[in-house]
């Protein structure tokens, strides 16, 4: 058995914060993967189902993000779940917004939900799936921006990795940790075959789909195209060919 968890604070208020990434983690996979509904278990709100062979419970822990170890250890304890197999989703700063990576043990670095948990589990060991939020710039600016909303124009970004969790979300549960972090890459950034909405082909390198096209130098001449009538085609008369020479 796995227990995930994602971090946030409880409440309408802050469902949509930059804190609450966590959750919406956990809160993809159990849609996308016909888990049971969530319901009040271990000071928060848990879902259970399996991913492949593995027998998953998710865990929103209901306590305020500086106190979730409580939830968690409760969990763990109930489900004789090990740290090694217990998995937290969190947002972190000092990654771009957008990037994801995988963690193994380690310190909380001043996370206050990462800190809880290791005061609560008396360990460290478990892992940590880091979710890129960026930073404000500022450590003064941090608290704000974390307990505020994705701007509009994180929408696109944000449900790409939420897609691309849960494309992973059985790799993950099996070990398979290049597995789960190339299912995100490839929601992040499409590989040369897949294609956009609009039906043209997404770009190879990652590069954004609506860059503008180079501008023409100023002595280059129209491509006429495949629409074209006869006229565009017609070779260059006599007095045309001088004129070119001499240019």
């Amino acid at each position: 058995m796995k227990l995930w968890v994602g971090l946030g604070n409880p409440g309408a208020q802050y469902a949509g914060n930059r804190h609450n990434i966590g959750f919406m983690a956990v809160e993809r996979i159990a849609a996308d993967h016909g888990f049971t509904p969530w319901r009040a278990k271990f000071h928060g709100l848990t879902s259970e189902g399996r991913l492949g062979p593995e027998r998953v419970v998710l865990l929103k822990p209901g306590t305020f993000m500086n106190l979730s170890g409580q939830s968690v250890r409760a969990a763990a304890d109930f489900h004789k779940v090990a740290p090694g197999d217990i998995t937290v989703f969190h947002d972190e700063l000092d990654l771009a917004p957008g990037r994801l990576r995988l963690k193994q043990g380690g310190g909380h670095a001043g996370h206050n939900g990462l800190r809880s948990i290791h005061a609560h589990l008396g360990t460290d060991a478990y892992a940590r799936v880091r979710l890129g939020i960026g930073h404000p710039g500022h450590k003064d600016a941090v608290a704000a921006y974390v307990l505020h909303d994705f701007a509009r124009a994180d929408e696109g970004w944000l449900d790409d990795l939420m897609r691309g969790i849960s494309d992973g979300a059985a790799a993950l549960a099996r070990g398979e940790g290049a597995a789960f972090q190339n299912a995100v890459a490839l929601r992040m950034a499409p590989a040369a075959g897949r294609r956009r909405k609009d039906g043209a082909p997404a770009p190879a390198d990652g590069a954004s789909a609506t860059a503008p096209e180079p501008a023409p130098r100023p002595d280059a001449r129209p491509d006429p195209g495949p629409e074209s009538g006869p006229e565009s085609a017609a070779p260059p008369s006599p007095l045309q060919r001088l004129v070119d020479r001499f240019r």
